[in-house]
């Protein structure tokens, strides 16, 4: 991918005064065999000549070169899946490098910088030992904290806020963490409650289609946080068993009611890997093992779906807003590690007295045949 485009923007600019090669030469004051190995991609011009190129033609010097710092879109989507898919197939310190040399390459495209951050995020669990990992994390939240203080963009600026805490939360920096989120994420703040305003304008403005489409993103969206919510209130609540199946009974008529483990198969994966932890902390094999089984089966959804964000016949709106991300709807990860991260969590110290029961060996096979597969 060419940063630099001098020698076709020298000829589109001189056609553009409609001039010679010998004019110009003339005024720059170079002789017209220079203009033409400039032309001709053999040289470029000394860096002095360059302001005066650029003052000729009344364009900046960044424009004169052609140098384009930013990535567009679809070019970070598909940088972002070939190292994605290269973590599943090459060696993690080959990638990281090759991550690195284009984040210097492109060192002012914050949004490719947020989504090679959010790439780390999402495999430096593959790196060689703990000590290396945070080696990782580090470099991460430095690069957030530079998305942070030189961005622009409010809306990446807040983005890059939560994902630099959220790798705080992973290095241990609490108080950091603490003193980030504690302001921005406070229910009580206006801006947490600005959903029903937008559509209520929607409405008022007949234009129903808008309101319809982000009513229902908005529905989608607090289903998510109320089923991550609801797997840290167990977290907080394990030793409490009684709280804990009132939480599992409450969001079991959740997932019925929305379908919520086909419709986001990760979400719902992950709240039933904690409610197998809290039924294996209180001595309840079978019903872990059997929450277990539902994770497994959301894993398996997910990996069916083509590992792509989807609606369904209720949310049937919602699939634009996906293609708006900027990964689009594609999932962050390869299917290869996904299978890979689903497999570690039969190393929880939970469910060492679950070893070698016949359901929890067999779920353990089947999620190992899958990723030999």
């Amino acid at each position: 991918m060419d940063t630099l485009n001098f020698s076709t923007n020298i000829i589109r600019l001189r056609h553009r005064k409609k001039i010679t090669q010998e004019q110009l030469a003339e005024f720059i004051g170079v002789t017209k065999a220079s203009v033409s190995k400039w032309e001709n991609k053999q040289s470029m011009p000394d860096i002095l000549i360059l302001p005066v190129l650029a003052a000729f033609f009344d364009v900046t010097i960044d424009d004169l070169l052609g140098y384009e710092p930013q990535l567009s879109k679809e070019q970070i989507q598909k940088i972002y899946r070939d190292l994605a898919a290269d973590f599943a197939e090459r060696p993690f310190e080959d990638v990281i490098r090759q991550s690195q040399a284009l984040i210097k390459k492109y060192y002012s495209c914050y949004p490719f910088l947020f989504q090679m951050c959010t790439l780390w995020l999402n495999h430096f669990m593959l790196a060689d030992g703990q000590a290396r990992q945070q080696e990782i994390l580090t470099d991460l939240s430095e690069l957030a904290g530079r998305i942070v203080a030189d961005c622009r963009d409010v809306r990446l600026v807040n983005d890059a806020v939560i994902l630099k805490a959220s790798v705080d939360l992973q290095l241990g920096k609490m108080t950091e963490v603490i003193e980030t989120l504690e302001e921005v994420l406070n229910p009580m703040r206006l801006s947490n409650q600005s959903d029903s305003l937008l559509i209520q304008a929607y409405r008022i403005t007949n234009e129903a289609q808008k309101a319809n489409s982000f009513t229902q993103i908005s529905m989608f969206s607090h289903l998510l946080s109320l089923i991550g919510s609801a797997a840290q209130y167990m977290g907080i609540h394990a030793a409490d068993f009684a709280v804990c199946e009132e939480t599992m009974q409450r969001m079991d008529q959740v997932f019925g009611a929305y379908r919520l483990e086909s419709l986001h198969a990760n979400t719902a994966a992950l709240f039933h890997y904690q409610a197998a932890i809290v039924y294996a902390m209180h001595g309840k094999n079978q019903e872990a093992i059997k929450r277990l089984e539902r994770y497994a089966s959301c894993i398996s959804n997910l990996l069916e779906q083509g590992m792509v964000l989807k609606g369904d016949r209720y949310f049937d709106t919602i699939e634009p807003w996906f293609e708006q991300l900027d990964l689009g709807s594609a999932a962050p990860r390869d299917k290869k590690v996904v299978l890979e991260s689903a497999m570690q969590i039969f190393a929880h110290p939970a469910f060492q007295n679950l070893q070698g029961m016949a359901g929890y060996e067999r779920l353990k096979q089947t999620l190992s045949e899958k990723g030999r597969t």
